[in-house]
């Protein structure tokens, strides 16, 4: 059993298309918790996803918004660090920072941005998470210096201040992105169909980051797991995770949580109805069945 003790999180992974702000705002009335959209700059189908959040957190009032993940290959980390903490600000702290090293790398590279390798993407990760860290702590007196082998940053300045604590979420598959995640980030941002084993791949997984955390000198807790899940479906009898009907999706979540320590479970689905579903019928009763196994 792997409870790390977060409260819980429901959110929605938005297609960035020209529904997506109708659909931030239908999840927002719903009363989830959090909205997110992917993030490809070089697909010209999408809209991109910044501008997208931005408008999106105009137009509604409660919920939480991150890109899930954004592209760092195409968003410099010191203006990135910038704009989250401006629309954190804007939105009155309705901000988190989901992130990815970056793939699809013939299409990055068409769009302007710098081809790398797997080991290569890690690293700049890690420098730019410190860049981030840097941008934002505005009680250090120094400006920002950083001197790394993919970003450079000589004497800017920081701020502005974020609104809230902002947490940055990376999403990790393999070791060193794994170990990454336990060493510095806040949360960790998978999705289940890209698990190598689906959710049995999760103990290992998270033992990795519980790992990688302890040995950085922080709590297994500093890490948020979090969980993208697809091929949902609600139906009058079980046919699998998450394929069935409410009952059942409560009672799979609550095993998420408790055995493997999933506390943001976020529905990739464009479809209103099944947003309202999920939260009216599947996330108060998982919090809830939670709550009792947790007392």
């Amino acid at each position: 059993m792997t409870d790390y003790g977060h409260e819980l999180l429901f959110g929605t992974f938005v297609t960035p298309t020209a529904q997506a702000v109708e659909l931030a705002v239908a999840a927002d009335r719903a009363g989830l918790d959090l909205v997110t959209f992917q993030d490809h700059p070089y697909q010209p189908a999408f809209l991109d996803t910044w501008t997208l959040m931005a408008y999106a957190a105009a137009r509604t009032e409660r919920i939480t918004l991150s890109g899930n993940v954004l592209n760092l290959p195409l968003r410099p980390p010191a203006v990135l660090a910038r704009a989250v903490a401006s629309l954190d600000v804007l939105s009155g702290g309705r901000v988190e920072l989901g992130l990815g090293a970056g793939a699809f790398w013939d299409a990055i590279e068409a769009m302007g941005g710098r081809r790398l390798t797997p080991a290569q993407g890690v690293d700049a990760l890690a420098e730019a998470i410190a860049i981030i860290r840097d941008v934002w702590d505005v009680d250090a007196r120094e400006r920002v210096h950083h001197d790394g082998e993919y970003y450079q940053v000589s004497g800017a300045k920081r701020g502005p201040r974020p609104a809230h604590g902002i947490g940055i979420w990376v999403g990790a598959y393999k070791p060193r992105m794994l170990a990454l995640t336990g060493a510095l980030a806040d949360g960790w941002l998978p999705s289940a169909d890209y698990l190598p084993d689906g959710i049995d791949s999760l103990p290992a997984l998270n033992a990795r980051i519980d790992a990688a955390a302890e040995q950085a000198g922080r709590p297994p807790s500093a890490v948020r797991r979090l969980l993208n899940v697809g091929r949902t479906s609600f139906a009058p009898t079980a046919r699998g995770f998450l394929n069935g009907p409410p009952a059942q999706w409560v009672e799979q979540l609550t095993d998420l949580t408790r055995t493997h320590g999933i506390t943001g479970v976020v529905l990739a689905t464009d479809d209103p109805a099944t947003t309202a579903r999920f939260a009216a019928e599947v996330a108060p009763a998982t919090r809830e069945a939670v709550r009792k196994e947790r007392a």
